[in-house]
């Protein structure tokens, strides 16, 4: 699945995360500044108890203790007061990028062209805009911050161990080399490990949701067992994955957490050596073992932190790789200089494989009403996404007003031609909110209307303010298409293809709810593509696909009268 969607590589990530750096400079500078400010401050404790020791052993007096005791101190409160204001400031900085990446990641979501979306799989989107964004969140706000600080902290240490004694500062770094070694050992393998682990949880994700939406269809067709096969492989790969991840911190975290204790002990025995020959004072000595003991506490913060940084690294390159998916063309055309749609001799096969559709031709009027019968399997969805632009032919035309409808800029298709599938959707919010996703201009009145116009009769708790979904009021199957249904009356386009748009309807009810929407739909051209023949009886005219291709085109009547492939279809239907 997250082959479909593409992955941001290191380049990209790392050129994404500076441009959200450069969105918010003064938020970042004075994190650098505060942090910086409070390493410094954390490193006069150290100095000056080495400084105590040595004004001790050349006999000073408790003053001169009791001025260093008390410059410690106010080191100690300045660390504290300023370590405070930069966690708060990491905070704010780190909320305000989580909410940019968040905003981008929905707005090229939305600029997805829905083929991308539907091949890549509802599952490999949902887990990058939940799971993903979550973790690139938290990295951002805690994370990013905590690993700043302690980086920050550990080049200060070193530095303030290099000024005491040269010698001993090099002693610390190489006594650091294990902690290195092991640190390159994890991070060259732990990239892909949570790649691997992010796309396991996409695939199961869709297992999931595919199984979840078709439960039905499992059960009527008895594919209960393949359907558990299937998700029992998702979830062991997902188990694989993390197995994975989990072994390369269990290798990662003993190597490391070993090698704490090496740095102190190589600074302890030489500077033991170095004070046994004069060459530093007990005071240095002690000063840069304590200096040393300081950088426990940063690379313990590192460590921890540092595998959740590689996991939310995957995920923000996940994240990140929308920039590389393909995104819905910019308008390729001039604007329809009328409104009748021309389909001229259209093939159309689904990823490179054989044609579903062959040689399709068909004109349709403005403002009349087409009907697209036949079997399933027969082209009919198909035809309908044509011509509603989400997809563009292999071969032939499928224009408005002399225009392909594919190349049309996304707000003038929206406002021309709109597709209501089987597929609804119920947003969290209020009804109102539901509906105004169409017209968010709309008066109470209107929405009313609208709701009206399809049939609608439920009374809700709160009316308009009734909060649907999750948590609120939860709308049956019928109730979510009548809204859907309704901001279709709402978005007022000049055509509209229904496709089995009434399906989840009873039959009574979809036939009110179709002859309310002929009657506020009047004027308008509307393409409805249903199994239910009485929507054929009611339109203009009739289109009947059979194998791909377009069998008969007629006003019902003359269709019946003419005993072909739709005259077998009306006597099965009224049998």
């Amino acid at each position: 699945m997250s082959a479909l969607l593409p992955v941001a590589g290191p380049a990209a990530v790392r050129r994404a995360a500076l441009a959200l750096i450069r969105r918010d400079v003064r938020g970042f500078t004075a994190l650098l500044a505060l942090n910086a400010l409070a390493a410094l401050a954390g490193l006069a404790g150290p100095w000056l108890l080495g400084r105590i020791i040595d004004e001790v052993s050349a006999g000073a007096g408790t003053r001169t203790v009791d001025l260093l005791a008390l410059a410690i101190v106010t080191g100690a409160l300045a660390q504290l007061l300023l370590s405070r204001q930069a966690r708060y400031v990491a905070h704010r900085f780190g909320e305000r990028t989580s909410a940019r990446v968040r905003e981008q990641f929905a707005d090229r979501a939305l600029a997805l062209p829905p083929a991308a979306v539907e091949r890549a799989g509802s599952g490999d989107l949902t887990t990058r805009g939940t799971t993903d964004v979550a973790a690139v969140g938290t990295a951002l706000r805690d994370a990013a911050p905590d690993v700043f600080v302690s980086l920050v902290q550990i080049v200060f240490v070193v530095g303030a161990i290099v000024a005491v004694q040269p010698l001993l500062g090099a002693c610390a770094t190489v006594g650091m080399v294990g902690i290195w070694s092991g640190a390159r050992w994890y991070l060259r393998r732990a990239r892909s490990g949570y790649l691997d682990e992010g796309a396991a949880n996409s695939a199961l994700a869709e297992v999931l949701a595919a199984t979840a939406s078709g439960a039905r269809t499992v059960e009527a067709l008895g594919l209960q067992e393949r359907r558990i096969a299937v998700g029992e492989a998702a979830v062991e790969e997902c188990r694989r994955t993390r197995e994975r991840t989990l072994f390369l911190r269990n290798v990662f975290f003993p190597v490391v957490s070993a090698s704490y204790t090496v740095p102190v002990v190589v600074v302890l025995l030489t500077g033991g050596l170095l004070h046994a020959h004069g060459l530093v004072s007990l005071g240095s000595a002690v000063a840069a073992a304590l200096f040393v003991r300081q950088l426990e506490p940063p690379l313990d913060t590192i460590v921890v932190w540092i595998d959740q940084l590689q996991s939310s690294g995957a995920a923000f390159a996940r994240v990140e790789g929308l920039a590389d998916a393909p995104q819905t063309p910019p308008a390729r055309s001039a604007a329809p200089v009328d409104d009748r749609i021309e389909v001229t001799d259209v093939r159309y096969a689904y990823d490179g494989r054989d044609d579903v559709l062959h040689g399709v031709g068909l004109t349709i009027r403005p403002g009349e009403r087409l009907a697209v019968v036949g079997p399933s399997g027969s082209g009919k969805t198909t035809l309908g996404r044509l011509l509603a632009g989400m997809d563009e032919p292999r071969s032939g035309t499928v224009a408005v007003g002399g225009v392909p409808i594919a190349g049309l800029d996304p707000d003038r298709l929206r406002r021309q031609v709109v597709l209501v599938t089987q597929e609804h959707h119920v947003f969290l919010g209020t009804l109102r909110d539901n509906l105004q996703i169409a017209a968010p201009d709309a008066g109470d009145t209107e929405l009313l209307a609208a709701l009206a116009a399809v049939g609608w009769s439920h009374e809700l708790p709160n009316g308009l303010d009734t909060e649907l979904g999750a948590g609120g009021h939860r709308l049956d199957g019928a109730r979510a298409q009548q809204l859907a249904l309704a901001r279709v009356v709402l978005a007022d386009p000049h055509t509209v293809i229904l496709d089995e748009a009434t399906a989840l309807l009873d039959p009574t009810a979809a036939r009110h709810t179709e002859r309310a929407l002929a009657a506020v739909l009047k004027g308008r051209t509307v393409v409805a593509i249903a199994h239910r023949l009485h929507t054929a009886h009611d339109a203009d005219r009739v289109a009947v696909m059979e194998d791909g291709r377009l069998t008969e085109v007629g006003p019902h009547d003359d269709l019946v009268a003419n005993d072909g492939p739709y005259a077998a279809l009306w006597q099965s239907w009224n049998r």
